[in-house]
C-alpha cells in the first residue's frame, strides 16, 4: 500500500492559489481515477480536481474554506499496486525548499494552518472558525471586518467583538427604516391608506447579495469602461442565403459530424476570417504599445442558468473549419453550463462575439472584454421588407436581415477601420456558399 499526494493543479496564468469551496470524498472512501474529489475556486473559475488513481482517501489536507497554493497537496490516497517512489508527484520549488536541510519538513497539520493564515491575509487579520462562521451568516463583508476594531489578542476579532458590531448595524437599519417612514409621512400629505401602511409597502424589498462570479463580472465591466474608449458601429446584413442553407444542411450535418449547426457557428467562421485581414482588431494595449496577435483566440460569451456570463475561448480559431468551429463551440458551451470549465479555457482570448439574437434582442452595444480591443454583437434574425436593386428595376422582397454591432477601442480603432471591418463582414456573409466551409 503506497501513499499518493493529489497536488493542487495549474489554473491558468497568473493564478497562484485556489479556495476550497466543497470536498467531494471523506477519509475512507473508494475513488476511481479522474472522479472529482474537491471544488475549487479562483478568480478566474469555478472547476473541479480529479483523483490521479484509484484508491482510498487517507487525509483531507485542507478544510473548506482554505486558499491552498499551486503545486501544494490537498489530498492523500492510499493506493495498492505502486512502490513509494511511483507514488510520490513531482516536487513543486515550495515542497523543495521545505525538504531542504535548512528548513524541517511540513507537516500536515502546520500546511493547514499556514493556509488558513494564507486566506485570511485578504482581510489584513487572522479570523478563527467560529468568526468566519458567524460573519458569513449575517453577510458580514470583507471590507465591514476590516473596519471593526478586535479587542483580541494582536488585534484580532473576538466573537464577542462580532456580536456587539451585528446589534449596532441592526440598530444603525432599524433607524434608517424609521427615518424613511417618517420622510414618506411628511413628504406624501394624501394618502390612500394609513402613512404607516404605506411605509411598509415602500420598504418591502428584498436584498440578494451578489454571488463571487456576479461581483468579479461587474469587477471585470467596470473596469473595462475606465480602461478602453468605448465606441460602436452599427450594419445591417441580409443573411438570406445564410439562414436557407443552414436550414438545408443542419439535419445532414448533425448526422454526419454529430454536432447541431447554429448560424453562430457560421457567423463565427466568417468573423475569424475577416479579423485576420484587419489585424488591429485582434490586438491589445500595453503602456503605449500596440501588440498584435499572432492567432485569433475566439472568446464566445455564454449564459449560464444562473443567469451570469462567462467567455470560454477557441484557441487558434483562425485554423480550424466549419466542422473544428461547430465542435469548439458546441463543447465550450455545453461544458460551461455545466460547471466543467478548465481555467486555461477561459483566458487568452483576442476578440469575442456575443451573440444576442437568442434572447430575440435587436442590437446592443457590448463592453469590450479587457484586454482585447473589440467585441461583435450578433442581434435576431429577422424577416423584413426590403429594397432589392435589380438591373430590371428596384423591388421590395422578403428577406432575413440582422443588425451587427461593433463595440471597439478608439486608442487603437478608428471609426474608418471598424467601418471597413463590418462591409468586409457584412459582404462575406451576404455572399455565403457552400465554397466558404
Amino acid at each position: 500500500m503506497a501513499e499518493v499526494k493529489i497536488l493542487l493543479p495549474a489554473m491558468g496564468e497568473g493564478v497562484t492559489e485556489a479556495k476550497i469551496t466543497k470536498w467531494l470524498v471523506k477519509p475512507g472512501d473508494q475513488v476511481e481515477e479522474d472522479q472529482p474529489l474537491v471544488e475549487i475556486a479562483t478568480d478566474k473559475v469555478d472547476s473541479e480536481v480529479p483523483s490521479t488513481s484509484k484508491g482510498k482517501v487517507k487525509q483531507l489536507l485542507f478544510n473548506e474554506g482554505n486558499s491552498p497554493q499551486i503545486g501544494q497537496a490537498i489530498c492523500l490516497l492510499e493506493v495498492e499496486g505502486l512502490s513509494t517512489e511511483e507514488s510520490q508527484s513531482p516536487a513543486t520549488p515550495s515542497e523543495l525548499k521545505s525538504t531542504s536541510k535548512e528548513k524541517p519538513k511540513t507537516t500536515p497539520i502546520e500546511i493547514i494552518e499556514k493556509s488558513e493564515v494564507k486566506q485570511e491575509s485578504k482581510t489584513l487579520r487572522y479570523l478563527s472558525p467560529l468568526v468566519r462562521s458567524m460573519a458569513k451568516q449575517e453577510n458580514i463583508t470583507i471590507e465591514e471586518l476590516e473596519k471593526i476594531e478586535g479587542t483580541g489578542l494582536d488585534g484580532r476579532i473576538t466573537k464577542d467583538d462580532l456580536l456587539k458590531y451585528i446589534e449596532n448595524r441592526s440598530k444603525r437599519i432599524s433607524q434608517i427604516e424609521a427615518e424613511a417612514k417618517e420622510r414618506i409621512q411628511t413628504e406624501t400629505p394624501i394618502l390612500t391608506s394609513t402613512p404607516s401602511d404605506t411605509a411598509s409597502n415602500v420598504l418591502a424589498h428584498e436584498i440578494v447579495p451578489m454571488d463571487r462570479m456576479r461581483k468579479l463580472i461587474a469587477e471585470h465591466m467596470v473596469r473595462s469602461k475606465q480602461t478602453s474608449a468605448h465606441v460602436a458601429s452599427f450594419i445591417e446584413v441580409d443573411v438570406t442565403n445564410l439562414v436557407n442553407w443552414r436550414e438545408a444542411n443542419k439535419d445532414k450535418f448533425a448526422k454526419a459530424y454529430g454536432e447541431k449547426l447554429t448560424l453562430t457557428h457560421l457567423f463565427a467562421q466568417a468573423t475569424v476570417a475577416e479579423v485576420k485581414r484587419y489585424p488591429l482588431l485582434n490586438s491589445s494595449v500595453e503602456g503605449d504599445n500596440i501588440i498584435l496577435k499572432r492567432d485569433v483566440n475566439l472568446g464566445i460569451a455564454t449564459a449560464l442558468p444562473n443567469g451570469n456570463l462567462i467567455v470560454p475561448v477557441v484557441k487558434r480559431a483562425e485554423t480550424l473549419n466549419l466542422i473544428g468551429i461547430a465542435k469548439g463551440i458546441n463543447n465550450l458551451a455545453q461544458r460551461a453550463r455545466d460547471n466543467k470549465l478548465k481555467p486555461d479555457e477561459i483566458v487568452g482570448g483576442t476578440f469575442t462575439i456575443t451573440n444576442l439574437g437568442s434572447f430575440d434582442t435587436l442590437t446592443g452595444t457590448p463592453i469590450i472584454n479587457q484586454p482585447q480591443v473589440a467585441i461583435l454583437a450578433i442581434g435576431a434574425v429577422k424577416k423584413r421588407p426590403v429594397v432589392i436593386e435589380t438591373p430590371a428595376g428596384d423591388m421590395i422582397a422578403i428577406r432575413q436581415i440582422c443588425i451587427l454591432s461593433l463595440s471597439y477601442d478608439h486608442r487603437v480603432i478608428d471609426g474608418a477601420l471598424a467601418g471597413q471591418f463590418l462591409k468586409s463582414l457584412r459582404d462575406k456573409l451576404e455572399s455565403f456558399s457552400l465554397a466558404d466551409i
